[in-house]
Formats: structure tokens, C-alpha cells, sequence
């Protein structure tokens, strides 16, 4: 009698068992989100006090200080990240960067590498729509960073812009990051590359490091909900661009990045 009671106590058991496991996620699915919602409006209020602060500092800094500020943002932006979502991030192939200052091509697949970005490498500038410096305040902190802002519907005058600041900036002793596809892709989607930094590389002489990562799938390109865990950066080899066709380096580079992805995807 008493297993026939054991054995019919055990599927009230399982369900139960089950529903509190559910239960449990929900939960965490739950704080996540609140996680997500506090960093969020901790963003864009921190963003544009700093931004304040930052330009009132900067009239009289020259630019590496400038840039030393910026850094300050962006390791208390990724600290606060960490203490709401969980969400931290680690760096393979350092190793390959140089000396000297050259030319990346980041994945563009969430904000979170536009954060991370000046934590990884040295001093830079960034490639970005012109569209972000009209924002408030945060506009002019951009400005004073040296941005290449370009309008992405002009086609040839973008790339010769690209050009023309980019080789200036380099000769100031500055990296330039790109997002070569231009815009955020869904995680898994990448799209054709523009031209302009491969022009630039190619015209330069400059290396050109290709940067993958895996943010995407942990910070979505839509929504505000971030996932727990830890984003993984893989800074590739130098590629060797001077005097070469800027559609082959987009090829080459294009591929390398989208091979890695796909292998830290199907590590997750």
C-alpha cells in the first residue's frame, strides 16, 4: 500500500516540481527585465548629464584628454551594465594589435560595441551618421571628440570625407573605427560593406583589424530586455591593405568576421 501511495504521490510531485522550476524562471525573466529598464533609463540620463560636464571640460582640453574623459563615460556605463543585467564582456587576441594606430572594422550588430569600443583600443575616432550630432548637447560632446560625421546618402562625398578626416586623424596619431556595414544588423545578418575605410586603408596604406563579437544575441538590436552573461570580442589579424582593390579587403575582411560570429554563436 504504502509504494502504490509513493507511486502516485510522484507525478503531484514532478508537476509541482516543474511549475516551481517555471516559477523560477518567470522570476528571473522578471528582475531581467527590470535589470534592463533601470540601466536603460540610466543611460540616457547619464549620458546627457556627463555630456554636459564633458563639454564644459573640454573647451580648454586638448583631444587625448578629451578622449581620456570619453573613456571615463564608457567604463562606468559597462560597470553599471554589469550590476543591473549581469552582462560583462572578455577580449581574445589583443595580441594582434599593433604598435602604431590603423583602422578597425567592428560588427555592428548592437549599441553595446559603441560603448565598448574606446575600453578596447587605444585613442580613436569613430565613423558615424551626421545625424548624431544634431542631439542636444550629446551632439556637441561628439563634435569634440573628432568625429567623422558623414551623411550616408551622399555616396561619393561620404567616401571622400571618410577619406580626407580619416587620413588626417591617422597622421594625429588616432585610430578610426568603422562600422563598415553601416547600420545595426539582427544578430546572425550582416549586410554589403561600404566602401569608404576600405579606401581609406587601401589609399593610407594602414592595417586593417577586423573586430567580431557576439553582442548582439546578448544585447538585441530591438527591445530593451539584455540578456545575462558575457559578450565575447575577438580582435583578428592585420590585414595588409595598401594599394589593394577596397572591394577585396571588404571581402576578406567581410568573411573573416562572419565566420568568427558564426562560431561564437554556436558556442553560446
Amino acid at each position: 500500500m504504502q509504494r502504490r501511495h509513493d507511486s502516485a504521490a510522484l507525478p503531484l510531485y514532478s508537476r509541482g516540481l516543474k511549475n516551481h522550476r517555471r516559477t523560477r524562471r518567470g522570476g528571473s525573466r522578471d528582475m531581467q527585465l527590470i535589470g534592463s529598464l533601470l540601466f536603460t533609463a540610466f543611460l540616457f540620463l547619464w549620458t546627457f548629464l556627463y555630456a554636459i560636464a564633458f563639454v564644459a571640460m573640454s573647451v580648454c582640453l586638448p583631444f587625448p584628454r578629451r578622449f581620456g574623459l570619453a573613456r571615463f563615460w564608457a567604463n562606468s556605463t559597462l560597470t553599471v551594465l554589469r550590476w543591473t543585467c549581469g552582462l560583462t564582456h572578455v577580449v581574445e587576441g589583443r595580441e594582434n594589435l599593433p604598435s602604431d594606430n590603423h583602422i578597425a572594422f567592428w560588427k555592428h550588430s548592437s549599441s553595446w560595441e559603441t560603448v565598448a569600443m574606446s575600453m578596447i583600443f587605444p585613442r580613436q575616432v569613430w565613423v558615424l551618421k551626421r545625424e548624431l550630432q544634431w542631439i542636444p548637447i550629446v551632439g556637441w560632446a561628439i563634435k569634440l571628440l573628432h568625429a567623422i560625421a558623414i551623411d550616408r546618402g551622399s555616396g561619393r562625398l561620404a567616401v571622400a570625407q571618410v577619406v580626407e578626416q580619416g587620413k588626417q586623424r591617422l597622421a594625429e596619431g588616432d585610430w578610426i573605427m568603422i562600422f563598415p556595414e553601416g547600420t545595426r544588423m539582427a544578430a546572425g545578418e550582416t549586410r554589403r560593406y561600404g566602401v569608404s575605410g576600405a579606401v581609406l586603408a587601401a589609399e593610407s596604406g594602414r592595417l586593417v583589424l577586423p573586430v567580431a563579437h557576439n553582442a548582439g544575441y546578448f544585447w538585441p538590436r530591438r527591445g530593451l530586455r539584455k540578456k545575462r552573461g558575457v559578450i565575447r570580442v575577438v580582435i583578428g589579424k592585420p590585414i595588409v591593405c595598401a594599394g589593394r582593390d577596397p572591394r577585396a579587403i571588404n571581402e576578406e575582411v567581410q568573411g573573416w568576421v562572419e565566420r568568427e560570429v558564426a562560431r561564437l554563436a554556436g558556442q553560446l
